[in-house]
């Protein structure tokens, strides 16, 4: 086999291939096995068809074709193997001669295909970056603190008109041109949450409890979503939570310490820890748009492409044109951070080991909501472990280049990123103020004697402590 390959552009090239046709013969070999386990012809066992009946009876083109489509991708393959570039998306091949059925001949074909760019790479140690400054400000410990104590706080009924922050409980009734369309009773809800019905927190506020009021929003779901309908909501009880002395008992009773001065410089410590893990973020993504600043990173138009239309085939949202093109700057600019820190992990010869990837698919399991185990039983079921194992790889690129840049903060000072290792388990880091919440947080809110019967659990949960993350593809 001979080959070679023209560079088209930065980001595309074409392999040539010629092939003889005594090295089709395992080709055809295999060709007429194929046909010949295919076809059903009088007087031969089904498999057992000699190569000279096949000729006679469906023509040597076609045990050609077949040969042919079974070679292209292998002879194409080592073509890629002598070069050295990596391939990227699907190739374009033609065939420019086939061997003829009659006389033989070479077998002559050209692909192409885009590839990853060849990258100029800085110096690490040249890569310079500032973040902000440390900061932790006081009120954040106090922020903290007033949290834990929600989590022990008790709902007490009051007699007044509901305001911002109270909890209710109410019967909901939508109406469309004196047609009912939905009822709900004895909803627990939380005034200021905004996460039901648009308007309803501006309804509630100032309604006592036996009190109505009638206001006009959109649906937010079923068959009729989106369309303007008459809500009125009845209001069944309105309470407020009230929050436990922050002193030495509360201490004890939220926490492993003795003392509120003791809680309170643990709750500082979280603090801290939190800001240096958000300043080791900025260090991490000013590093990789430093370095996209210094190289130069063309990415495939057709990769581009076929990104932004896997994107819009998934939302549905194939002939939205505006969306389109809200998406194309951010796809084009995830391609060439990816081409960049697989360039960079090549060069500092970056590999990935098991334990790592291991890690790496628990932490994304954890972000689904999945049992490790189904989530990489279905991760493999769709051969993603591949893309999995890239973006470790680029992971642990990003992190060499992070610990070779030099990072100050806005004062000037070395910023040290070794401090941050674990930085991500950072959501755990509760250590002292809450290692004793755990077990009383399911009935951490109560009624207190005089509060009026209804729910005795805390609507909001826990879930105003709530954060998230990201995702991303090869």
């Amino acid at each position: 086999m001979k080959s070679d390959v023209e560079t088209l552009n930065p980001t595309r090239v074409k392999f040539t291939v010629e092939v003889g046709y005594d090295e089709l013969k395992p080709s055809l070999d295999k060709a007429y096995k194929t046909i010949g386990g295919q076809v059903q012809v009088p007087g031969f066992r089904k498999g057992k068809v000699p190569a000279r009946v096949i000729d006679q009876r469906f023509g040597r083109a076609v045990v050609l074709e077949e040969a042919v489509n079974d070679a292209l991708p292998k002879f194409y393959q080592q073509a890629v193997e002598a070069s050295d570039f990596l391939p990227l998306g699907q190739p374009t091949v033609d065939v420019s001669q086939a061997p003829d059925p009659a006389k033989g001949g070479d077998l002559k074909f050209s692909v192409e295909v885009d590839v990853r760019p060849t990258l100029e790479l800085p110096d690490l140690s040249t890569v310079v970056v500032s973040v902000d400054d440390l900061e932790v400000p006081a009120e954040e410990v106090e922020t903290r603190l007033t949290a834990l104590r929600e989590r022990f706080g008790t709902l007490v009924g009051v007699d007044r008109a509901a305001a911002d922050g109270d909890f209710v409980s109410i019967d909901l009734r939508a109406e469309i041109d004196g047609e009912e369309i939905e009822t709900a009773k004895g909803i627990s809800y939380r005034i200021g949450q905004g996460n039901m019905i648009e308007g309803l927190d501006e309804a509630l506020t100032g309604v006592a409890a036996e009190g109505t009021t009638t206001f006009t929003a959109p649906l937010a779901g079923g068959d009729r979503k989106g369309e303007d309908a008459s809500i009125t909501v009845t209001v069944q009880s309105v309470k407020e939570r009230q929050l436990p002395e922050a002193d030495d008992d509360f201490a004890q009773l939220a926490s492993e310490f003795d003392t509120l001065e003791e809680l309170k410089a643990d709750l500082l410590k979280q603090v801290e820890q939190s800001k240096k893990f958000e300043q080791g973020l900025q260090a991490r993504d000013k590093v990789l748009e430093k370095l996209l600043e210094l190289v130069e990173v063309p990415v495939p138009a057709s990769l581009v492409e076929a990104e932004i239309h896997s994107h819009l085939e998934r939302e549905n949202r194939l002939e939205d044109a505006e969306h389109r093109a809200e998406i194309q700057e951010s796809t084009e600019q995830a391609i060439r951070s990816q081409l960049l820190l697989d360039a960079l992990a090549d060069r500092e010869e970056i590999g990935v080991e098991q334990g790592e990837l291991i890690e790496y698919l628990v932490g994304q399991s954890q972000q689904y909501g999945m049992d490790p185990n189904q989530f990489v039983q279905m991760v493999d079921g769709a051969g993603q472990i591949p893309v999995m194992v890239s973006e470790v790889r680029r992971r642990k690129a990003l992190a060499v280049a992070m610990e070779k840049a030099t990072v100050t903060d806005a004062s000037g000072n070395a910023v040290d990123l070794e401090e941050l290792v674990g930085g991500d388990e950072e959501d755990e880091g509760t250590e002292g103020a809450e290692a004793g919440t755990a077990d009383a947080d399911a009935d951490a809110t109560v009624e207190s004697p005089e509060s009026e019967a209804g729910a005795t659990v805390d609507p909001t949960g826990d879930d105003e402590a709530a954060a998230a993350d990201e995702v991303s593809k090869s």
